[in-house]
C-alpha cells in the first residue's frame, strides 16, 4: 500500500463518491480472473485493489469526524502493525 496513492483515491471519493471505487474494485476483482494474466500483472491489480480498500477506510474515518491527515495515519499505523505481526 502506497499512502500517496491511497491519500489521492481518498480526496477522489470526496471529490466524486465512493460509489466509484467500488465499482472499480469490483471490475479489478473480475479482471483478475482472466486465466492468461501473468503473476505480476495480478500483483499490479492487487496493489490497486489494496489501496482502493484503503481509501475507503480512510475515508469512513472521516467521515465520522477523524482530521484526514490523522485518519490516513491511523490508517497505515494499522497496516504496519498488521504486518509487523
Amino acid at each position: 500500500m502506497k499512502l500517496p496513492v491511497i491519500k489521492h483515491l481518498t480526496q477522489f471519493i470526496e471529490d466524486n463518491d465512493e460509489d466509484y471505487i467500488i465499482e472499480t474494485i469490483e471490475t479489478l476483482e473480475n479482471l483478475t480472473e482472466v486465466p492468461s494474466l501473468r503473476d505480476e500483472e495480478l500483483d499490479v491489480i492487487g496493489e490497486l485493489i489494496s489501496n482502493m480498500y484503503g481509501a475507503i477506510e480512510v475515508n469512513k474515518m472521516v467521515k465520522l469526524g477523524k482530521p484526514k491527515k490523522e485518519a490516513l495515519n491511523d490508517f497505515m499505523k494499522r497496516v504496519m502493525g498488521s504486518i509487523d505481526n
